[in-house]
């Protein structure tokens, strides 16, 4: 069964970082890119990019660049995604997934003075 499975809910404040893990199980960890996705109500759905554990090559949605770097590969699993310089704006729900089909149970993350 493959699984992944996420670090738990963070607060922080604003200028801060969060870094999030997801920890995968059930298939071979370089097999499938992992995506990160992240909802606010506010603003719907957001992709925020993808790395290919294979060999750590990434993609980056534009909103996300120079401030998000994932990590993810065989030696350094699990995945990793980091976000800098959080605003109000950055507080969601956090999603890892493997190949868009296999879904982590989500992290908030709060940015709160």
């Amino acid at each position: 069964e493959v699984q992944l499975v996420q670090s738990g809910d963070e607060l922080r404040t604003p200028g801060a970082s969060v870094k999030i893990s997801c920890e995968t199980s059930g298939y071979t960890f370089t097999d499938y890119y992992i995506d990160w996705v992240r909802h606010d109500p506010g603003q719907g759905l957001e992709w925020m990019g993808q790395i290919d554990p294979e060999d750590g090559s990434t993609k980056y949605a534009q909103k996300f660049q120079g401030r998000v770097t994932f990590t993810a590969d065989a030696s350094t699993r699990p995945a990793y995604v980091h976000l800098d310089s959080l605003s109000a704006q950055d507080g969601a729900v956090y999603y890892c997934a493997g190949k868009l089909q296999y879904w982590g149970q989500g992290t908030q993350v709060t940015v709160s003075a």
